[in-house]
């Protein structure tokens, strides 16, 4: 099996290069706006404020008491820090991939499109796993929590298409792209 940095000195296109970094930070990404906005901001849910009503039987922490937000809490914690990691894990890949022409692999519509579909690929997963299958949370409770929850699978489909398209039209960056002649 080839490694990137051998398919880099190939000569195969950028857009394979920054795939996998592209999509490791757009799930951490789209994993850190979830939480923010939704378990803080708006604060419509938080990791396990629906196991009240979950399908695997995971004990209840109601939300509403002081005992239950601080285990919340703790979850929501847990949540992020597996955000970070991603976050951190796309930017070292990203590091190892681009050895030149940095700002301009930023400032590339590849990149940004791969960061798309894996933001969309976090709410397609988080919104399957945890809305859907388990219920330990949905994405706001109520006689509409199942349009919230639907909303969500298809903002993460409209994210992942909208991603893979913009990423195809995006000019050639990265190791195996021709160099910029001069600095913007």
């Amino acid at each position: 099996m080839a490694t990137t940095a051998e398919e880099a000195r190939a000569g195969l296109p950028a857009s394979r290069v920054i795939r996998l970094p592209g999509i490791v930070l757009g799930v951490g990404l789209g994993g850190f706006l979830d939480g923010i906005l939704l378990h803080q901001l708006l604060q419509w849910h938080h990791m396990l404020s629906g196991t009240n009503h979950d399908r695997i039987g995971v004990r209840y922490y109601n939300p509403h008491t002081v005992s239950g937000l601080r285990m919340n809490t703790v979850w929501d914690g847990i949540f992020h820090a597996v955000c970070w990691i991603s976050v951190l894990l796309g930017l070292a890949i990203l590091y190892a991939r681009v050895t030149h022409d940095r700002r301009r692999v930023w400032g590339s519509r590849v990149l940004w499109g791969w960061m798309l579909v894996g933001w969309g690929l976090f709410n397609l997963v988080e919104g399957m796993l945890d809305h859907q299958i388990l219920g330990i949370h949905h994405v706001h409770g109520g006689p509409e929590q199942p349009w919230w929850d639907a909303g969500f699978l298809v903002l993460g489909a409209l994210l992942v298409a909208g991603g893979y398209l913009l990423q195809r039209g995006g000019a050639p960056s990265g190791p195996a792209a021709p160099r910029a002649t001069g600095r913007v």
